[in-house]
């Protein structure tokens, strides 16, 4: 999300992002994301910093005022995954996957469910309404 609202060079590889942080929680890319936010901010700071001092000292330099940091660089996602940490362990990511594939299995539908086709008879009325008893109407 902060790297969607931030420019982000276009050095920055999302590819080699993907892999590097396989089985990152959506919180662990955002703070990666936020931190080299964070990392290009401070650098910009730094820099019109820099540029006040020379200004200062010159006068009559004519400089342009442009941004110092124009984009989130590959060095400041460099810098930001030195901090970055898996929130989620490998065997929570197998448990929940096993948790899941088992409740999906306990309703009913596994992988080989298909909707009828148009020649099924379903779509000629030839499959059973199902009734509604009062007790489980919500509305009656």
């Amino acid at each position: 999300a902060q790297a969607q609202q931030a420019v982000v060079s276009t050095q920055s590889t999302g590819a080699h992002m993907a892999k590097v942080t396989k089985g990152f929680s959506g919180a662990d890319l955002t703070e990666i994301c936020q931190r080299a936010c964070k990392l290009a901010i401070r650098e910009a700071i730094e820099r019109d910093i820099e540029q006040e001092k020379r200004r200062e000292q010159n006068p009559d330099m004519d400089e342009e005022m442009e941004d110092p940091v124009p984009e989130i660089s590959r060095a400041h996602f460099t810098e930001s995954m030195r901090f970055a940490r898996k929130s989620v362990p490998d065997s929570d990511i197998r448990r929940y996957e096993m948790f899941s594939q088992t409740l999906q299995q306990s309703r009913g539908f596994g992988n080989n469910y298909q909707m009828p086709t148009a020649g099924d008879g379903a779509a000629e009325g030839g499959a059973a309404q199902p009734t509604i008893d009062e007790e489980d109407d919500l509305y009656a």
